[in-house]
């Protein structure tokens, strides 16, 4: 399968998204924070991300789910900057406090050449939203020096769908988190005030675009591959959310159910996020998913 994005880039359409996008950084309104600032001035709003990306690290990834990893690793980019501020972030150190080097559209797509003759299966963009722009101004570097892989749009669920509108077709495989399905929840713990009715229509937009997970021969081609975080105290709404994912999207969804939550950053500040999940917790989203009859992704049956 030749990922759509090359035939974007022969018929001049990537490059007509990428000005756009590059013309939007004048006064962002790339994610739903809207801040306005001037990236193209180097000024920085919420996500604290200029005109150039920072990136953190890329190498092939075998930590992944399988359907990504196949024999060679997903080709992961691990980029700096965040639209959320989740308290309990794993990755805080890239997402909170900016670890990472700026690096420029050149160096960018070499990245993703160096990743693809090192054998990766696709390219993992790791928290693409604030980036989006300097991604596609790379790409048709990539492209002329010869990328072919399946790029993968990795998430936290939080983003203007407008934008993903704007960049259909260049992402092969949609792979957001669903972190809450409780607005106030999602302010509290990642400063998203709106974050549930906006990750909805996010995932529907997705959907849309690429469907269900299409994989040959064990490795993920295209399609919608969805997370979810399990968290204590069933503060992230799980069952609600896999409701949402049953009668909203499709019953064929592949949901990654995930349960490694701790308390990581600042988790340890609110009583309700201070400890790990308990099996039980765990068990019981497993569960309602299989009763409701999800079945990709996941334990089935829960071992």
């Amino acid at each position: 399968m030749t990922p759509s994005y090359i035939s974007l880039h022969e018929n001049g359409i990537l490059d007509e998204i990428k000005n756009k996008l590059l013309e939007e950084l004048g006064s962002c309104d790339l994610c739903p924070h809207k801040c306005k600032v001037n990236r193209n001035n180097d000024e920085t709003g919420f996500c604290e991300i200029g005109r150039l990306a920072k990136v953190s690290n890329f190498f092939l990834h075998f930590g992944e789910e399988q359907e990504l990893v196949g024999e060679g690793g997903s080709g992961t980019i691990f980029f700096s900057g965040c639209n959320l501020r989740c308290i309990f972030c794993q990755n805080y150190t890239l997402s909170h406090l900016g670890e990472g080097q700026i690096v420029t559209p050149q160096e960018l797509a070499g990245m993703m050449l160096v990743l693809q003759n090192n054998g990766a299966e696709n390219i993992n963009f790791v928290t693409p939203t604030q980036v989006i722009a300097q991604i596609i101004e790379a790409l048709p570097l990539a492209i002329n020096k010869g990328l072919t892989l399946p790029l993968v749009y990795n998430c936290g669920g939080y983003e203007n769908p407008e934008v993903l509108r704007l960049i259909k077709g260049i992402f092969d495989i949609y792979m957001p988190d669903i972190k809450y399905a409780d607005d106030e929840i999602a302010a509290k713990f990642s400063c998203a005030p709106d974050y549930w009715e906006k990750v909805k229509t996010v995932i529907k937009e997705m959907y849309s675009q690429v469907g269900d997970l299409l994989i040959e021969e064990g490795i993920a081609k295209r399609g919608l591959l969805l997370r979810h975080l399990v968290l204590p105290q069933r503060l992230a709404g799980s069952f609600e959310i896999l409701d949402f994912i049953k009668e909203e999207i499709s019953l064929d969804t592949y949901v990654n159910i995930m349960e490694q939550y701790r308390p990581c950053y600042r988790a340890g500040e609110f009583k309700e996020l201070s400890r790990r999940l308990t099996d039980r917790e765990y068990e019981e989203v497993i569960e309602y998913a299989q009763k409701i009859g999800l079945y990709r992704g996941f334990p089935h049956p829960l071992t």
